[in-house]
Formats: C-alpha cells, structure tokens, sequence
C-alpha cells in the first residue's frame, strides 16, 4: 500500500482518450481517489480556459498545473499560486528564429492564445488532427502580426507552441533550440509540435511547488504522463507513470508503465497502487 496524497495527470494521451474523452472507468478512480483524500490535480499544456470544460467541472479538482508548468492555478480561488514566463524581449527574438521556416507559430500569455492572422489562416495545413484545429481555432485569438502584438503589450509570455508539417525539420529544430536558446526549456505534447517555456516552468517544477504549498511530501506523489513535457513530472514524483503509448524517452524515465490511454491506464494504475 502506498500512502499516496497527491496525483497529478497530464490530459491529452494521459488521462483523456485519443478522441479527447474520460473514460467512465478513470471517472469512477478518480472519484474514489478523491474520497479517499487525495489531491487530484490536471497537469497539461493548456491554459486553465482551454482544458475540456468537463475536466474544470469536476467537483474534487481545486488545483490545476497549466502551461507546462508555466502557472500553477487555484480554481477555488481564482488566483496563480505560482508562475515562470518569458521576458517578451525574449519571445520575439525566438519568434525572429522561426521567421522564414516551413511552420506556424503561436503564443499563451496571461492565460490565452494569440496568432498571427496569416498562420491562424492557414491552421489547417499544419495540425495534427482535427482535434488539434479545433483547439487552434477555437483557443487562438488572431492578431495581425504577433511580435508587433507582443511588443506592444509588453508582457511574459506563458509559453510559444510551433506547429510542423515536416517532420524532419522538426526533428532538426529539436535539437537546435535547446542549443540556440539554453535559458528556455524546449519539449513537445503532441507528434508535430514543439512548445518553448521559460527554464522554470517545468510540469516537474510545478509539481514541487504545488507538493510544497499543500505540505505534501514528494514521496508520497504520484504522476501519469506520455510526452516529453511530462519527464520531469515523472522524475519528480514518488511513482512516475507512463502510459503504454507514451514516447519511449517518458517511459524510461518512469517507475511504472500502465496501459494505454485507450484502456484506461490512468484507472488501472491507481486501482493497482492506492485503492486495492
């Protein structure tokens, strides 16, 4: 029996199905973890207005890691508990980098999404999966030039997401950035994206100061992830899990591998280590 006070979930590939769903099975876990007093708490991408309204709504949630970890929010309270971003100055000069490459680019700050109107346009080439548009068009607000717009406001911003259609270049910007911009931390959630967040905000780091603030120590975490941006969460936690389909970078770096998001991995890891 492990005495686990805290899970904390990535959304997308993790707990949600590949159609974006909450099994009735991780439903039922989740609940019956919460009525044992444990701390549930949404780790993702997103920003707390673009996660799935049904995730928001559920009655146990108090404490939401978004952005990567970019921000740490108290739903009950309507406040950041804790947050890193980039100096805008920053932002740009990145932005500069990706200017003239095959890809389209955007950014969260002070809890939203904003394009350039002429990549907004063009959604449609470059995302993943209908999923995918959706959540860029309906969580984007185009404006017509985005560093113009960031220069303007002059204001951190949350986290920069950069959408491919080639796969190499991809691959090769991976391994570029880190090296070009070694202050920023540069992962990927989705199979074509790549999303650039201040050197704090790691869903890891978040973990730590959440698990702080509710004096919970880390030993008795526990965290579900599939991408990359969920590593440091993994390390962090007392037991980091994978799920089946997660990259195989995320299960390394995990104590446990459950089954895939489609099976209900997240429900049949804390029936196996907290409720049975």
């Amino acid at each position: 029996m492990h005495n686990i006070k805290l899970i904390a979930f990535d959304l997308d590939g993790t707990l949600l199905n590949s159609d974006k769903k909450l099994s009735e099975e991780n439903r039922a876990a989740l609940a019956r973890a919460a009525e044992a007093g444990i701390e549930l708490v949404p780790a993702t991408g997103r920003f707390y207005r673009g996660m799935p309204q049904f995730i928001r709504e559920l009655p146990y949630v108090r404490y939401v890691i978004s952005i990567n970890g970019a921000q740490v929010y108290d739903i009950a309270n309507q406040k950041t508990v804790c947050g890193s971003e980039i100096p805008w100055e920053r932002a740009v000069s990145v932005m500069e980098r990706l200017d003239g490459l095959d890809v389209i680019y955007d950014c969260y700050q002070d809890g939203w999404g904003w394009m350039t109107q002429a990549f907004y346009d063009k959604a449609e080439e470059y995302a993943a999966s209908i999923h995918s548009l959706d959540m860029i068009r309906n969580l984007r607000t185009p404006v017509p030039e985005l560093k113009t717009y960031l220069e303007e406001r002059a204001l951190g911003v949350q986290k920069i997401q950069i959408f491919f259609k080639d796969m190499e270049l991809r691959a090769k910007m991976l391994k570029a950035l880190p090296k070009e911009f070694p202050d920023l931390v540069v992962t990927t959630s989705i199979v074509n994206n790549i999303e650039i967040n201040s050197r704090e905000a790691t869903k890891g780091n978040a973990l730590k100061k959440i698990a702080e603030h509710l004096e919970i120590p880390l030993f008795q975490t526990m965290a579900f992830g599939d991408d990359l941006n969920d590593i440091t969460m993994l390390q962090a936690a007392g037991i980091g899990v994978a799920m089946e389909n997660a990259e195989e970078e995320v299960k390394q770096a995990a104590d446990y591998i459950t089954q895939d998001c489609n099976s209900s991995g997240v429900a049949k890891a804390i029936n196996r280590f907290i409720l049975e």
